[in-house]
């Protein structure tokens, strides 16, 4: 059995614009500027003699596409102690203008602060250099009067995961996920317990979560990312503009959302509202989500950041097209919820054990494909699926997403990120209704799926995992 992903960590309120290059490595600099505060502490009574040095090494895909992803200024800001969770678009904005005109970070040790010169361009990168553990690698060192007072490797894996190391080849591991292991590492162990248990799969993930964490603590926090999931689509419909970046790409959520509202049919019969404008507000919600984190806002990774617009997309669409929910009452609403990300996060630990949710790992396949499969294996549990049928809606998604890739244009996510969450977020619906139809029984498993994913992302080139190296990247004109 693997050590656990459970939904407190797979579903992790950040900012945008990417979990795996803004997130994680705001994670990984806030901790090793605690590490830094232990060192120093270590030399007492001596803690606050000489000058404190900083050297930061970028490696792979974060070098490579590092700028556009906001990667360098979350390093910057993780080492001032900001966390994605917790810091806002404007505070982020404000301290990198500061940082950029003082050209000093003031790194929190103990109850002071350290000035240290360092700015953005400080960083020194290696975009071509792919440490041993994972292609995106950081390497923290801090000097103090001559002595080392703390040496780490950090990797950012997806979706905000980050493991800490002593060695670039991955020894001394320090991991972010739950501690303990779940009673099932594959879907068919998973489907074996939800017939043992005569339960569907949001109860069996329910079941695994209550082993580690009250129920409360548990429906609070599915209730608090929902929240910031379905204000995120709400916030992206009343935004209007382009988005950062040298692309000026203009937001279209919002003049979607005002054409469905104006030919809005929401009083026709519910077989004629699940089609054509179904699919179109699904679309709206989930650009209207990643577009959002493309502005570098608050939004929920689903199981990542150029991904988080599918989850949020397809409950958007069960809260309002699904029988059963779309009238319901609010406990019913909140009930419907919770099975929802229960289902879908059954299913994001599953890929994220057994292949990747890293773009830079194994390409957009693990990004778009494992969200579009967590998606369709909520619906398909909103809408009455058998757990085969939950995981014949997931196996499908996966299926007609292998072989994906994360090519950004311009390092960017933006195109073809934005667009690629709406087409996702509706093939996760295709996947869950199909499923549904039949019977459960299916030719190819979602293990089977799941690991052809992972066979396709290793033998993938790395020009085309988030690298900006290849495909629409480096074929789009002037970028």
């Amino acid at each position: 059995m693997a050590a656990r992903v459970g939904v407190t960590t797979l579903f992790q309120v950040g900012i945008g614009p990417s979990s795996s290059h803004t997130v994680g490595p705001m994670r990984a600099a806030a901790s090793f500027a605690e590490l830094i505060g232990q060192g120093l502490a270590a030399g007492a009574p001596d803690r606050s003699a000489g000058d404190l040095g900083l050297r930061v090494d970028v490696y792979g895909s974060l070098a490579a596409t590092g700028r556009g992803h906001g990667t360098f200024g979350a390093i910057l800001l993780g080492l001032e102690g900001y966390r994605p969770d917790a810091v806002s678009a404007s505070e982020v904005s404000a301290e990198l203008r500061r940082i950029e005109d003082e050209g000093l970070l003031r790194v929190r040790v103990g109850d002071g602060v350290r000035l240290v010169p360092m700015r953005q361009r400080d960083l020194v990168c290696h975009p071509l250099t792919l440490l041993p553990y994972h292609p995106n690698g950081l390497h923290f060192a801090a000097e103090c009067a001559g002595r080392i007072v703390a040496d780490r490797y950090y990797f950012s894996v997806g979706g905000g995961f980050v493991r800490e190391f002593a060695t670039p080849e991955g020894e001394d591991d320090r991991t972010d996920t739950d501690e303990g292991e779940d009673s099932f590492s594959s879907s068919s162990e998973l489907l074996a317990l939800c017939h043992e248990r005569e339960c569907p799969v949001s109860e069996t993930m329910l079941a695994e979560e209550l082993r580690y964490c009250g129920r409360e603590a548990i429906y609070a926090h599915l209730d608090a990312v929902a929240q910031v999931m379905l204000d995120c689509i709400d916030a992206g419909f009343h935004s209007r503009g382009l988005l950062p970046g040298a692309l000026k790409v203009r937001r279209r959520a919002g003049d979607l959302y005002d054409d469905l509202r104006r030919h809005d049919s929401t009083g026709a019969e519910a077989m004629t509202r699940l089609t054509a404008q179904a699919s179109d507000w699904v679309t709206a919600a989930a650009m209207a989500v990643n577009e959002q984190n493309a502005a570098g806002e608050r939004i929920v990774t689903a199981p990542t950041n150029g991904a988080a617009g599918i989850v949020p997309a397809v409950l958007y669409y069960a809260l309002r097209f699904a029988p059963g929910l779309d009238r319901a009452e609010s406990d019913t609403r909140r009930e419907g919820i919770r099975r929802y990300l229960l289902a879908a996060a059954a299913v994001g630990s599953l890929c994220k054990r057994r292949a990747s949710i890293s773009g830079a790992e194994v390409g957009c396949q693990g990004e778009v494909g494992t969200a579009a499969a967590m998606a369709a294996a909520g619906l398909a549990e909103l809408l009455g699926g058998t757990p085969g049928q939950v995981e014949n809606a997931a196996e499908i998604a996966i299926e007609h997403h292998l072989g994906l890739t994360c090519d950004p244009v311009a390092g960017l996510v933006q195109i073809p990120c934005i667009e690629r969450n709406g087409i996702g977020a509706n093939t996760a619906i295709v996947a869950a209704r199909t499923a549904v139809w039949g019977n459960g029984s299916h030719r190819v498993s979602l293990d089977e799926a799941v690991e052809t994913m992972r066979q396709t992302g290793l033998d993938m080139s790395t020009r085309y995992k988030e690298t900006a190296l290849g495909g629409l990247a480096v074929n789009v004109a002037d970028c």
